[in-house]
């Protein structure tokens, strides 16, 4: 098996790197007005490529857990100041998240509190103090505890003014909730709901704790063929069982539902095993450096984009009509929509911005500068 470190597996730095640099390109594009199918996200109920981006993602931290902390927690060596470094970075994670909210004007009245990273954090955070705590019977068996749990909350329970079942973006319970606690710190877009908002937040911890579970199944002593084997049929039945699941709780990304876990767990599995017989059995990694380069400073990728699609948005160019756009707006318009229909020019201009951040990221990398929080 081959790592960069004893408990780093490089198939899982690039499946880490595929999927942050699938983030990049959705948040990115030149336009929002002008973008294919497949790199928007479902209306509602439903999904595409880019709703899978988000759970691979957490998936994917439950496995960094297990091949983090698996050794320490065999040999006993649990103690408290593991405790607090999992507690800090969980923090610092949140943070940035807020952070990233709130920049550059931090108006604390209504600023977003919940986001991306910080459900990133919270998830790290419960998933890690469970497998700190536990066995991997008990972290099964919580994992399927909270997605039968939420369902029948989200299915049984009513909001106020709505029927039990509701799943609206207006009338579940799950939105409910947030409008109550979250008030005006909700997404700005959603309105009536927050698609990291604080029930749905549930079934995401169940999605990291099977990153969990997956983790342990690659530190087994079975042989890499057995590993991949076990990888590619539990991502079928996971499959297989989520979509089952769809009719009577539908997929859905915003209320993170519980089909939509393990059908998105499933679909992990599946490109995870992709990644593993095609890098640690067959040895093909030349194509993957890009996403090695991604994956080892994916949170540093996704705060150093999103600051810097916030200080495009606020440095202005002038017109020649004497009116001023943003920097963004006037590179899209000039060095992409001039030659290309919208929404190639779209397509091009996140691809473009991608380059960009692989080359900034390959200088760290080259220098073997890794960013941990």
């Amino acid at each position: 098996m081959s790592t960069q470190s004893p408990n780093r597996l490089l198939s899982l730095d690039v499946f880490r790197g595929l999927t942050i640099a699938g983030m990049v390109l959705v948040n990115n594009p030149g336009t929002w007005s002008s973008i294919y199918w497949p790199l928007e996200h479902a209306e509602w109920h439903g999904w595409t490529p880019t709703d899978l981006i988000f759970p691979f993602f957490l998936f994917i931290v439950g496995v960094s857990i297990t091949l983090a902390f698996g050794r320490r927690v065999e040999e006993g060596g649990v103690t408290r100041s593991l405790y607090l470094k999992v507690i800090k970075r969980s923090l610092i994670i949140f943070g940035l998240g807020l952070f990233l909210n709130g920049f550059p004007y931090f108006h604390l009245s209504d600023i977003r509190i919940p986001g991306v990273l910080q459900r990133i954090a919270i998830c790290y955070l419960i998933a890690s103090l469970i497998f700190l705590s536990t066995r991997i019977r008990t972290q099964a068996i919580i994992a399927g505890s909270l997605l039968i749990i939420y369902c029948i909350v989200m299915t049984r329970v009513a909001a106020p003014g709505f029927a039990a079942g509701d799943l609206t973006k207006e009338g579940s319970i799950a939105s409910f909730i947030d409008r109550v606690l979250l008030g005006p710190h909700i997404w700005k877009q959603g309105k009536v709901y927050d698609p990291e908002g604080l029930l749905s937040t549930i079934p995401a911890i169940a999605t990291t704790l099977l990153g969990i579970l997956t983790g342990h199944w690659l530190r087994t002593e079975r042989s890499q063929f057995e590993k991949v084997a076990g990888l590619f049929v539990g991502g079928a039945v996971l499959v297989m069982i989520g979509w089952a699941w769809n009719p009577f709780f539908p997929i859905n990304k915003s209320l993170w539902t519980s089909s939509y876990v393990l059908f998105t767990a499933g679909l992990a599995l599946q490109l995870l095993a992709l990644c593993y017989w095609l890098i640690d059995i067959k040895g093909y990694r030349r194509w993957a450096w890009p996403f090695v380069v991604f994956g080892v400073n994916a949170i540093a990728l996704f705060v150093g984009t999103g600051l810097m699609v916030k200080l495009m948005s606020l440095i202005k160019v002038p017109q020649g009509d004497g009116t001023r756009t943003s920097s963004q707006g006037w590179i899209f318009h000039n060095l992409f929509l001039s030659w290309a229909s919208p929404v190639n020019a779209s397509l091009a201009y996140a691809i473009a911005f991608i380059l960009l951040w692989l080359f900034l990221m390959w200088l760290l990398y080259r220098k073997r500068i890794i960013i941990k929080v």
